[in-house]
């Protein structure tokens, strides 16, 4: 077993505010990177540039970045980074821009790499420091070393590695409350699957098996609520975005499995959100794991309080049909997409082509 998380994580209300002084730690000039309004709206950007300007340091803000960020909107944000003498990168919003800060540090300290030479991941510089300041309760980016970005071509692909880590991250549930329910549900099931792909993988160990058990315990209740057509009151916005951060310490260690890695197919293809897109395969990641030792999934869903029926409705009454037909020779032509696919093999059980191929004929058929 083999266990390493260096990010220094503060949760709770007012958590930025009253935790400012620890930015002083990483220099005088300071890149932001958001989308477009979220940051604006919960509250999250306010209280960033007021503890900035509360230590002199002086900021741009970078508010390009879009759903599923492209490799080129990076290299922009990199860019921009170098040209105002950034020293570190602080990103806040959920998955998108977090992952996007991440990739924007690499690029800032690489300023020559184009985006054809990120991919080679041949950087020789370290990345500037990175803080994540979280506003939604699914994506688990805060604490995990991976930034999924979409390439030339408009396929997801995953940067990786220790660099990757924050330095710090930052958790106040406070910003998740302005996301409406549609959004609360796509990320819920994001953090979900977080969970229930890290404890359904080859490569679970005590450690990451704990996290994930701990999150889908935490994360029942709420998605009950929002599956119900209710927003989560105050006190669950907290929970749900602690089980995400569970999800994401969980995923750190074993990575995703097959919903993961077929959902990313669904939002490339047919521009599904990506938490609905990932939780369209679950069920059938339950089913394949029963097949493989029954019993051992029970005692699993046993600890979380819930079987995999009960869980099972949960996750379709929080996920819209996704609205996809594939003929049989669409099906037969998409197949080698996933052909040796690492996520396949990681599966618990590993997940064989003529399995794959009964997966998405019963989803898409």
């Amino acid at each position: 077993m083999e266990f390493y998380l260096p990010v220094r994580l503060l949760t709770g209300r007012g958590v930025v505010a009253q935790n400012a002084s620890r930015l002083k730690a990483f220099g005088r000039r300071c890149l932001i990177v958001t989308g477009g309004s979220a940051a604006k709206r919960c509250g999250a950007l306010e209280d960033v540039t007021a503890a900035l300007a509360s230590l002199d340091i002086a900021y741009t803000v970078f508010d390009e970045v879009r759903p599923n960020p492209s490799v080129f909107t990076c290299v922009e944000g990199g860019q921009r980074a170098h040209a105002f003498g950034a020293d570190f990168v602080l990103g806040i919003g959920g998955g998108s821009a977090l992952d996007a800060a991440k990739l924007i540090a690499v690029s800032a300290a690489n300023p020559e790499l184009d985006a054809a030479g990120l991919y080679r991941k041949d950087w020789a510089n370290k990345p500037l420091p990175v803080v994540l300041v979280g506003t939604t309760a699914g994506t688990g980016s805060e604490v995990t070393p991976v930034a999924v970005i979409t390439d030339a071509s408009g396929r997801k692909n995953s940067f990786h590695g220790e660099d990757m880590y924050a330095a710090l991250s930052f958790g106040d549930p406070r910003y998740t409350e302005s996301m409406p329910l549609s959004v609360t549900a796509s990320t819920g099931v994001d953090a979900l699957a977080h969970c229930l792909e890290s404890l359904l993988s080859r490569t679970t160990t005590d450690v990451s098996r704990a996290f994930a058990l701990q999150g889908v315990t935490q994360l029942l209740a709420p998605l009950q609520t929002v599956a119900s057509g209710s927003l989560p009151s105050a006190a669950e916005r907290e929970i749900l975005y602690n089980g995400s951060i569970l999800g994401g310490m969980a995923i750190s260690v074993t990575g995703t499995v097959f919903p993961h890695k077929l959902g990313y197919w669904l939002t490339e293809e047919h521009g599904i959100p990506h938490g609905f897109a990932c939780a369209v395969f679950l069920p059938a990641l339950l089913r394949h794991a029963e097949s493989c030792d029954a019993s051992e999934l029970q005692s699993l869903l046993r600890r979380c309080g819930t079987d995999r029926e009960s869980l099972t409705a949960l996750i379709e009454a929080l996920t819209p049909k996704p609205g996809v037909s594939l003929t049989e020779a669409e099906l037969k032509a998409l197949l080698p997409r996933w052909e040796n696919n690492a996520a396949l093999r990681k599966t618990v059980g590993g997940v064989s082509t003529v399995e794959l191929r009964e997966i998405l004929r019963e989803l898409f058929a």
